[in-house]
């Protein structure tokens, strides 16, 4: 079982960036530990962009919250939004959030999306992932290959973000759906095998259940879960070096986490924690440790309301290699957390209050890729971190 003690970090900070030809370079040399960075703005105008995915020729494909996957080519924002993505749920928190390519997107051109979808009367929604075959600014062939056993009135806490391994498994973070961490806090539905809210889910490509997944053989749970007790999981990430998975969730006010990702664990939420209610400032949880509950492996306090997560590979900043990091919303930061193994030993803040940054990704080029949650013109939407020298 894994379990790590919690250790807090002072913060420094970090900034985003994006691909191909720049809308401005920045001269501003912003310095870091161990290398100094600008940041360029790439991409403007986005309306809510939510996640960003590289095809193998460096275009880009960023999803809009509001339903619409648009297409970044030879650097430059193209006007007609890729058509065949199905209808969503573009309420509160909810509408188009992830895409990914599937690991032999050469050869399948397989695209995956999450997405809130509703119920008919949209009374209700649920987070589910559609995949399709990506050709010439269209997807076609789409279907549903997962809708998560998480409905609910409340229109947040999706969670949404997808990984491959290396073995070609499909993960899946499911939020709790805003259920409200009050009275029997160990009956909540993030403790519910019954129900996939605030769990992460493992299945074939296909969405078939793999045979080996914890609770396959467990009366009354669902086979799809490979761990449970999240709260709000917005960052996810496999290691490039030790395929580790780890993932970050939004705490309530303060108490955010970064988690190691095991099979068949319970990370706890709401019944150990390190955040407090909302607005009153009232105790969420009666303890932060329990037995048969993981403890984080890094916490922030306040919240910096984590998103994306990318853990970094590339050439262009090489004393980063095997870090990982971690935006922030609230916080309007990205967090670079050094690794020992699975032991954070450091944390840098970079890109500080420049913007909401929803998503981290590393390019093919070895730049860090940020996205901005923003909307409205003239304001840039997707960023590229640069070495200065």
């Amino acid at each position: 079982m894994h379990s790590s003690p919690v250790k807090l970090f002072v913060a420094f900070m970090l900034a985003g960036l994006v691909a191909a030809a720049p809308l401005r370079a920045q001269n501003e040399v912003i310095p870091s530990v161990h290398h100094d960075y600008r940041i360029v703005e790439l991409v403007e105008g986005l309306e809510n962009p939510w996640s960003l995915a590289f095809l193998p020729n460096g275009d880009m494909l960023v999803t809009e919250r509001p339903g619409r996957l648009r297409l970044v080519s030879n650097g430059m924002l193209v006007d007609e939004p890729v058509s065949g993505v199905p209808a969503v749920h573009a309420v509160g928190q909810g509408g188009l959030l992830e895409v990914a390519l599937h690991p032999n997107f050469s050869s399948n051109r397989l695209v995956y999306l999450t997405m809130s979808k509703a119920n008919a009367d949209t009374s209700e929604s649920t987070t589910s992932v559609v995949r399709g075959r990506y050709e010439n600014g269209a997807l076609t062939d789409v279907e549903e290959v997962f809708e998560a056993a998480a409905w609910s009135e409340r229109n947040g806490h999706y969670g949404s973000r997808i990984v491959f391994d290396a073995d070609g498994y499909l993960f899946i973070t499911i939020g709790d759906r805003q259920a409200p961490p009050s009275g029997d806090l160990e009956a909540h539905p993030a403790q519910d095998l019954s129900t996939h809210q605030g769990t992460i889910v493992r299945l074939h490509d296909d969405g078939s259940v793999p045979s080996d997944n914890p609770f396959v053989d467990e009366e009354g749970a669902l086979p799809e879960i490979w761990s449970y007790g999240h709260r709000s999981p917005q960052g996810f990430a496999i290691h490039p070096e030790t395929g580790d998975l780890w993932e970050t969730e939004h705490g309530p006010q303060g108490g955010d986490e970064l988690n190691l990702i095991e099979p068949g664990l319970n990370y706890g939420w709401p019944v150990i924690g390190y955040g407090v209610n909302y607005g009153s400032g009232d105790a969420i949880h009666s303890t932060t440790t329990m037995e048969g509950m993981e403890q984080p492996d890094h916490i922030w306090v306040p919240s910096i309301a984590t998103s994306g997560l990318a853990a970094y590979s590339g050439s262009r900043f090489p004393e980063w290699q095997g870090d990982l990091f971690a935006g922030g919303l609230r916080g309007m930061q990205l967090a670079r957390l050094d690794l020992n193994g699975p032991e954070v030993v450091r944390e840098e803040t970079l890109v500080l209050n420049r913007s909401r940054i929803r998503d981290v990704r590393q390019g093919p080029d070895g730049y860090i890729y940020l996205v901005y949650d923003n909307a409205g013109e003239g304001t840039p939407s997707v960023v590229r971190l640069e070495p200065a020298n």
